[in-house]
């Protein structure tokens, strides 16, 4: 458990100078780099500390002026006696923050979940375990190169939001239970993304969320954690292939095109030929449809229509008998 404690402590350091958590490896081989964008202030644990620097210090002094009253004098011994007793000291009292829980084992079995607050333990007898940090947390994860059902590669980032319900399912049903919810998540989007084509991940990426978010929980109750969400925030498509699938993005929107148009055309048809049915046979109508499309022609621009005699014959049936006379000299 130390070692983890370690590891976390120097990742969280890292975090907070800004530079790049490490790189993990996945199953396949395939390197999958998460970057922390923005960090916040970490929650200090610095009153914790200094109570227990404080309780050693108290508790040394007065076993030393003990010391002093019963023998009248500072020896080694005296020395030995009073580092020992302050040391059993804060190995009795502990501080667990607001969203820690303690678990506490008693001779490597389980005895308990303390806190938050002062947690008392027998020395020698028990031990604290593991300090479980109770809050939401947010792990971002990725999969990089990841080949999809119609076989292309992509590099997508995602954000994992998790937290530990169960202390002690989490201490005692799993070792490193923080690594274990990244390696599942990673895994759990890599499958999810051999399943689907470029086009499915895109148009379905709420539904990809919701899917996620399932098969994680699932998986990690069984360590007494819960999988809240899980977001998408970018899918990279190889600069390789961007310039292939605009140009058949483009065709596509042609191909669309053109089926609307030729639609468009084939309505219109229709609609000329029932009109054609309606002014077969039908002088009058005809020659007032004449009339409009004159009058709309000038209406808007104030024009003056000119028409060559020859032309002007035709309209013979349409004009008075002596308008037709002038307009045909």
């Amino acid at each position: 458990m130390r070692g983890e404690c370690g590891m976390t402590r120097k990742r969280e350091s890292d975090m907070r100078d800004g530079k790049a958590a490490p790189k993990e490896k996945g199953r396949h081989g395939v390197v999958a780099e998460t970057q922390v964008l923005e960090t916040d202030r970490v929650a200090s644990r610095a009153g914790a500390l200094i109570f227990a620097i404080a309780l050693f210090v108290l508790v040394f002094a007065l076993v030393m002026g003990a010391w002093w009253l019963a023998f009248a004098a500072f020896d080694v011994v005296g020395v030995g006696v009073s580092l020992v007793v302050a040391w059993l000291a804060i190995s009795t009292v502990h501080i667990a923050q607001q969203w820690e829980r303690i678990v506490v084992l008693r001779f490597g079995r389980f005895s308990r979940v303390s806190g938050p607050g002062l947690v008392f333990t027998f020395p020698i007898v028990e031990h604290c375990a593991l300090s479980v940090d109770m809050r939401t947390r947010s792990v971002p994860f990725g999969a990089k190169e990841t080949l999809t059902a119609d076989l292309i590669p992509l590099d997508i980032d995602a954000v994992l939001y998790w937290m530990v319900w169960d202390a002690e399912k989490a201490c005692m049903e799993i070792n490193n239970y923080s690594l274990a919810v990244q390696l599942a998540a990673q895994t759990a989007l890599r499958d999810a993304i051999g399943r689907s084509s470029v086009a499915e991940i895109t148009i379905r990426r709420n539904q990809l969320d919701k899917e996620l978010t399932e098969v994680l929980d699932a998986k990690t109750s069984e360590w007494g954690i819960t999988v809240m969400s899980v977001e998408i925030r970018d899918i990279v498509v190889p600069e390789a292939l961007q310039e292939a699938m605009s140009l058949e993005a483009q065709a596509e929107q042609r191909k669309k095109a053109r089926i609307i148009l030729m639609e468009a055309e084939q309505a219109i048809s229709e609609m000329a030929s029932e009109v054609g049915k309606t002014y077969d046979g039908n002088e009058n109508a005809l020659a007032i449809r004449r009339m409009h499309l004159l009058y709309e022609s000038v209406r808007d621009t104030g024009g003056t229509i000119v028409l060559p005699s020859s032309f002007a014959e035709g309209f013979g049936d349409v004009f008075p008998d002596d308008v037709s006379k002038i307009v045909g000299k």
